[in-house]
Parts: structure tokens; sequence; C-alpha cells
């Protein structure tokens, strides 16, 4: 490639980066797009296994119903007209239930569903229901950029918001443990940690699937193809093994990117969609202050996870149109506190959606927590498509050992289901950490602290002037969290105003 000067490097190809990417190449802007890996996207990856297509990140998203933020981001996109997504079940998008128990419990989409599902099984708790999806959405009004609103409220100025702590929110609803068990069981979608997990993070979550929750048919990496072909049509540049090694300053701003092999990105604004730690370290420069560098390094990051792929045999399985919760406890809360006898405490099951068949099921991702430490061994083994590495028979027959414990589990669930399972395959933390980026496999990235909320909020802008972040570590997680940072990213540059204004001219029938 002839080394050239860009308007805008990205560096990392995850949904913020490419985001970011689309947009600021439809409003002219020269971009070029770093990825070390051979495939983009992030936490938008698939792979395929015996045929079947299984997501690596993203297994069902909110807030792609008529109307909603989500749908209206990806309009503005334009990309929401060429997506395959699936509409989960309106009677129960989530199910929750228990070991040894035949009770299942129904998440319905749309808040009177939401409601009226609940009072069915509490009817003694209505009022507790109701304050508590009031509450879900009031606290959604108090970021307004979620709802693509052009609001004042900023992150810093509510503070009594960012300290609210979930679990003792639900905690006080109600004396029924089972409710607040039911209330709480898909915490899994942001590693609910009981001490320090923000009621903000449970609320801007779990609203964006009670108003809607759909799957990606055949993968969610339809995302990542139909954003990057947008940005080479509008003569953006994406280089795959292309690791930054270097970030390299000016006099007073950053000049270029020096990758691996040698090679110098030069640009004039830079966007790191990688960890911020990571892009800290690639610096050197007085302008980014020790005190700072040590508050990023020493922000904790969420849970780590075990993941296992099961490809089911043809037409065996039937497929389910809704992800179950299965835990042996009611305490759903520090699940990832476990004791090794017990693992796995509690696994969350999701179907891969395929657009030829809906009536049996060609693939099952099952997750359950891991802590980081039980990988440790193997940690200075690297495994992505361009560093190979075998982590050798030991590696391999951990995996063995808890792929199967953990269809143990699901065993519990379904008695019959080795029967329909074909073969299967699995993930750990250190997988997450090569393919994704997050650091020691964190599912979620940097964890959002109730207790001092400061800490782990990290602004889009840096100290130095041509620098800006964007990704899962800075405000939100997830397809609808990162797109939103994306924009906030993107309107240091274009002005906040004018993107809203835009994406709304995008929705107008």
């Amino acid at each position: 490639m002839q080394e050239e000067k860009f308007d805008v490097v990205i560096i990392g190809s995850g949904l913020g980066g490419l985001v970011c990417g689309d947009i600021l190449s439809k409003e002219g802007y020269k971009v070029c797009i770093l990825e070390k890996n051979r495939q983009i996207g992030g936490s938008l990856q698939t792979f395929v296994r015996d045929r079947v297509i299984f997501d690596t990140g993203v297994h069902y998203v909110g807030g792609m119903g008529e109307g909603h933020t989500l749908r209206k981001l990806f309009k503005y996109f334009g990309i929401f007209d060429q997506l395959k997504i699936e509409q989960l079940s309106e009677e129960g998008f989530d199910r929750i239930i228990f070991e040894n128990e035949e009770k299942w419990y129904y998440h319905g989409m749309g808040y009177d569903k939401f409601i009226k599902n609940l009072v069915k099984d509490f009817p003694d708790d209505e009022q507790a229901i109701i304050k508590y999806c009031d509450t879900i959405k009031q606290i959604c009004t108090f970021f307004p950029l979620y709802n693509l609103d052009n609001g004042t409220s900023e992150l810093l100025n509510d503070l009594d918001v960012l300290s609210i702590n979930a679990y003792d929110f639900i905690d006080n609803l109600t004396p029924n443990k089972r409710l607040k068990a039911i209330l709480s069981a898909s915490n899994v979608l942001y590693a609910g940690d009981r001490l320090r997990s923000p009621l903000y993070v449970h609320a801007l979550v779990i609203n964006s699937y009670i108003l809607s929750a759909h799957r990606f048919e055949n993968g969610s990496s339809q995302i990542s193809k139909l954003l990057s072909k947008q940005i080479r049509q509008n003569g953006g540049t994406i280089i795959n093994y292309a690791k930054v090694s270097k970030l390299v300053m000016g006099e007073e701003e950053l000049k270029y990117a020096e990758l691996a092999d040698g090679r110098n990105i030069e640009g004039k604004i830079f966007i790191s969609a990688i960890h911020p730690s990571t892009t800290l370290d690639m610096l050197e420069t007085d302008k980014i202050k020790k005190a700072y560098r040590n508050r990023i390094k020493s922000l904790d990051s969420t849970s780590s996870a075990f993941i296992l792929y099961l490809v089911m045999k043809k037409d065996s399985f039937p497929y389910k149109n809704y992800n179950v919760y299965f835990s042996n406890t009611e305490d759903v809360w520090d699940l990832n506190d476990y004791k090794p006898e017990d693992w796995p405490n509690a696994v969350a099951l999701y179907y891969s959606s395929h657009s030829k068949s809906k009536e049996y099921a060609d693939g099952i991702i099952v997750i359950t927590y891991l802590r980081e430490e039980e990988v440790d061994q193997w940690r200075e083994t690297y495994n992505t498509t361009s560093e190979k590495e075998d982590r050798g028979e030991s590696y391999e027959a951990f995996k063995i050992e808890k792929s199967e414990k953990v269809l143990d589990k699901v065993e519990k669930l379904y008695p019959d289901i080795r029967q329909h399972v074909k073969s299967y395959y699995s993930s750990t933390p250190l997988t997450y950490r090569d393919y994704i980026g997050g650091a020691n496999g964190a599912l979620y990235g940097v964890l959002k602290d109730c207790e001092n909320p400061i800490k782990s909020f990290i602004p889009v802008k840096t100290k130095i002037p041509n620098l800006l972040l964007t990704g899962q570590n800075l405000h939100m997680h997830g397809v609808y969290g990162v797109s939103i940072g994306a924009i906030k990213t993107c309107a240091e540059i274009l002005g906040q105003d004018y993107l809203l204004e835009k994406i709304h001219e995008a929705n107008k029938e």
C-alpha cells in the first residue's frame, strides 16, 4: 500500500470504529481504519463451525423496533433495510427458570406485556413491579442522547443517578426473593456486580430489550460487512493485519500511527476504538499526566466468560425464539464468585438465528462466567489469525473438561440434549482477549462503579487535541451503547446539533 496522509485515522474496527468511519466518510473526511486481526468487527465477528454461523459477542439487540433508537441509528447509517433480523417472542423474549423446578418466568416485550406477565406470577407485588418499570424509564430520561434527544444533561451532572446501586434498588422494592431474582436474572447482559453495578447501567440495558428484542439472522457480522462496504464506497480505507505499535507525537498533536511492520499512517485526527489503557501504552508524551494513566490502568474490568458453541444435528432440536437464563439459585448476583465444585452455577442460552428455518435449531450458544485466573497458566500465549500460537494439550484438555461441565448443566434443563448435539466448540477469556481486545477477556470492558462513578467515567476527549476515544469502555457497551458512543465521538468533530438533525432527517417518512 502506498503510504499517505488521512483526515481521520481510526484504531480498531469494532462497532465504535466502524460507525465513526461510516459517519465521517459520509461527511467527506478521508478515513483510514486500522485493524490488527484478519477479521473486522470486534464483538460483531462471527465464525462458522460445521456450516453453522456463530456470533462471538452479539447474541441479541434491543431498541430495533419501529420508532426505537437503534433502528433510527441504523437507518441513518443507511444499512437498516439491508439487515436481516428476527423479532423475538413478544410473550417472553427472555425466559427464566431455576434448577429442579418446572416454572418458567417471562420477560414480555413492551412495558404493558412486561408488567402483565409479572403481575400474573406475583399479584401481591403489582405496585413494586410498576415502580420498577417507572424507575427504569425515568432513569433513561437522564441520558438524552440515549433517546436521540439534544438535551443538556451530562453524566457528570447527575451524580445522584450514577450512584444508585442496581442490586440495592431491586432489593428494596419487595421482600419477595423470587421476584427480585426474576428482575435481576438477565444481569449477565452487563456482568452484574452486587456491590458496584449502577442502576443506570441496568436501566439503559434492560429498557432497550423491553422495548424490542431482535436477533440477527445469519450472524451480526452483517453489520460490519455493510458498514465497511459503505466506508470503502465513500473513499475510506480499511487495513487488516495493521497492528499499531506506537502513536507518535509532533510538537503538540499526534502525527502518525506506527505499525508493527514499520509503516507510518499519518492523520489529522485520530480516534482510538480500543481499550483506553492499550491506547495510553502506545503514547509517549507528557501531555498525558501520570495520574490519568494510573487511573485508567487501575480501572477494573467486567467479568470474563466461558462460552460453549453447540452444533445441533439437522432437524433434531426445536428452535427457541427466546433466550434462556437457567440458575441453580435465586441469588443471581455475583455468580462470578463461585466455588470450583459448583461451577457452572448458572448459564445463559442464546439460539443462532438462521434465515432458512425457524423450526429447528442449528446452533446454540451457552455462556457462563469464568474467572480469568483459571486460564492464568496460558496467559502469555496468543492465538489470533496474525499471531498463531499453540497453547498446548493442557489447554485443550481444560476446554474439554469445562465444556462437558457446561453441557452437564444444560442437560439438567433439557435432559435429552446430548443426543441432539453433533459437535461443540468453546472459547475462554483468552479467546476474548485475543480476538475482541477485551482486557483480561472482559465481556463488556470497563466495570462501571456506582461507588466511584467519576473514576470509571472516561471522556471522549483527551489532553491531546487531535485524539478522541470511542468504544464500549467509555459509556455503555453493546450494539446500542457503542453506537450512541460513536455518535458522541463524532459530535466532537461535526457538532451534536448537526448530527442529531441528520439522524432525524434520515428517519422522516
